[in-house]
């Protein structure tokens, strides 16, 4: 076997494989005889079936799956041995001729190989980078208590409308005379949430409802130039009331008004367990809670202003864009070049970044284990219980889901970039120099959408 590698600048390669008879052919032989062994034909006991004919029968493709083995086993070994930082996969080469398998060769293969371009990405403590610390203020945790209050509270029954109540009642088609038309459209049990009537005037009417009232107003005229809501309200499809001019009477039988639940001992249980002293111990716990959730919120736009800021200092970079757009093109096959073009783009800036952050995690020696995916299974699950004000999850509950999670291949990849970042994040912010800054929620998520 003879390997050469070429290249014609610093980022296109050429890798040349010629694979001779003595390279496969035991290999083959070995397959050979065990097809021989198990081939059933007529005519023959089994394991008696005459070589001549198993190797006719199976001779060129055993060859050429053992050359496609050796093939691809010996060109990553040769990249991985000469340490040549292959970007995407080899494709061949343009001067590559048909092999003919059915021979003994020698065979010679060719291809392309895109390589990284030759860079250092280095941070020490003379780069400064911002940190922006989220400020818990009153006003987060009086928005945390509100949602809290709100996610345990309940509709109850009232007498009189208000806010974002909702009124159940009986509809009624009138007539130009203000009497129900004979044959009209008619709905009992419709539903209508007045603060979510368009009309301005139609909305009006509504104002001081009681239970028992009867208003009438116009669908169309509250609902303007949404015939699927009016459709929705009146039971009906769309085409029905396409030319639906008339008033309506609307008989309110049901007030429903949601009722945030009490700050009390029985939200402070619900919320974070046994244990709560006072409204002052439950405000605390979740100024902590916040505080552990925000900083996750800090250290992401610590590690994006990181990629800013390294992506700066290592500069513009040459790739070798018409190999990578083949590339990418070979892996989008249905997509078209339309596709590569719109996208390549951002790929190549995903890819730079990608070899940056693999410089820096060299740099800083970060090894993922297994305790380190399950912390971030963790994490992730919390969160996730979080967004629905679950907060007092048990340990081992969540030691029960990040397991489940981590035991799933399409998760597995995410689970590792995210711990890689966490523990990049962390190395970075004791190597550079922080310049701190103390920010509300609301502008840093207002930074957040700027950027």
């Amino acid at each position: 076997m003879n390997i050469k590698f070429e290249s014609a600048d610093k980022i296109n390669g050429v890798m040349t494989i010629s694979i001779e008879q003595a390279d496969y052919q035991e290999a083959v032989d070995k397959q050979l005889k065990n097809y021989r062994k198990k081939a059933q034909v007529p005519g023959f006991r089994p394991g008696m079936v005459p070589m001549g004919l198993i190797k006719k029968q199976y001779g060129t493709a055993v060859k050429a799956d053992e050359v496609n083995r050796i093939l691809g086993e010996k060109l990553y070994e040769y990249v991985r041995e000469n340490k040549i930082q292959m970007l995407g996969e080899p494709l061949p080469n343009e001067s590559q001729k048909p092999q003919d398998l059915a021979g003994d060769g020698p065979f010679e293969f060719v291809f392309d190989i895109a390589v990284a371009p030759e860079f250092k990405a280095e941070l020490t403590n003379k780069d400064k980078i911002d940190f922006y610390a989220i400020k818990v203020d009153d006003k987060l945790i009086d928005d945390q208590v509100k949602m809290y209050a709100s996610q345990a509270g309940e509709f109850v029954e009232a007498k009189e409308w208000s806010g974002n109540d909702t009124l159940k009642g009986d509809l009624r088609q009138l007539d130009e005379k203000g009497n129900t038309l004979e044959g009209g459209i008619t709905v009992e049990g419709g539903m209508i949430m007045p603060s979510y009537v368009k009309g301005e005037d139609e909305k009006k009417k509504f104002d001081g409802a009681k239970l028992g009232d009867i208003i009438t107003f116009n669908p169309k005229k509250a609902y303007p130039d949404n015939d699927a809501e009016v459709a929705a309200l009146l039971k009906t499809d769309k085409e029905a009331i396409k030319d639906l001019t008339s008033d309506f009477s609307f008989q309110i039988t049901e007030i429903r008004h949601f009722q945030p639940a009490a700050v009390d001992a029985k939200l402070f249980e619900k919320v974070f367990g046994e244990g709560v002293k006072d409204e002052a111990d439950f405000r605390q716990r979740i100024a902590d809670s916040l505080k552990a959730q925000l900083v996750l919120n800090s250290d992401f736009k610590f590690l994006r202003d990181v990629r800013a800021y390294v992506e700066k200092k290592v500069g513009d970079l040459q790739f070798p864009e018409a190999l990578l757009k083949r590339v990418m093109l070979n892996n989008n096959k249905e997509k078209g070049e339309e596709f590569v073009e719109k996208n390549f783009k951002a790929s190549i800036d995903e890819l730079k970044w990608h070899l940056i952050k693999e410089q820096l995690v060299a740099a800083t020696q970060i090894k993922v284990e297994d305790a380190d995916l399950k912390a971030v299974a963790k994490d992730a699950m919390r969160a996730q219980f979080a967004q629905y004000g679950m907060t007092n999850i048990p340990e081992d509950v969540l030691e029960n889901y990040a397991e489940e999670q981590l035991k799933k291949r399409e998760n597995l990849d995410n689970f590792v970039d995210r711990a890689v970042d966490v523990k990049l994040t962390e190395a970075l912010k004791g190597i550079v120099k922080l310049n701190e800054k103390e920010v509300t929620l609301d502008e840093f998520n207002k930074m957040m959408q700027e950027a």
